[in-house]
């Protein structure tokens, strides 16, 4: 797995001034291969420019076997997301609070019982925040999760 890269991510930031923001996201993908489920996650970090000025995405897949059950009910890849993001973060919490920057955790989960990631919806939240100490953004308002996560899956493939 390609990482982000810790110092492309504090040179981008050094050239942007205080509005810039920062948001964490993970997005999954569930396939089979050979008989067995895997998920591919892409995990991003997004620099929002100056508040204004576009963004800047930088993403990182990887994959591994799925044991959900049911994919309707995906349970443990939610948590993996939520794992994944939160680890992202705590990578990158001393660049966040070197440039003094607003930040976000985003969750690809949607808490309406209609949809099946909200399975997860308590447990990943919960994680998220007892491990990063920030409330986390749920669907539809995750679009780091959903969005960015997608355009970062198509970056690096």
């Amino acid at each position: 797995m390609k990482k982000i890269n810790k110092e492309e991510v504090r040179g981008l930031l050094r050239s942007l001034n205080d509005e810039t923001k920062i948001y964490f996201g993970c997005d999954s993908t569930r396939f089979k291969y050979k008989g067995r489920w895997y998920a591919e996650f892409t995990t991003v970090l997004v620099v929002h420019k100056n508040g204004r000025h576009g963004c800047k995405i930088f993403a990182q897949v990887d994959r591994q076997a799925d044991y959900d059950q049911k994919a309707s009910r995906p349970f443990n890849r939610m948590m993996n997301e939520a794992q994944r993001v939160a680890e992202l973060y705590l990578e990158f919490e001393d660049i966040v609070y070197e440039f003094g920057l607003e930040h976000e955790i985003h969750l690809d989960i949607n808490a309406d019982d209609i949809h099946g990631s909200s399975v997860a919806v308590k447990a990943a939240s919960g994680y998220v925040q007892g491990t990063c100490n920030i409330i986390p953004i749920l669907k539809p308002s995750a679009y780091a999760a959903s969005y960015a996560a997608d355009r970062g899956r198509r970056l690096t493939a």
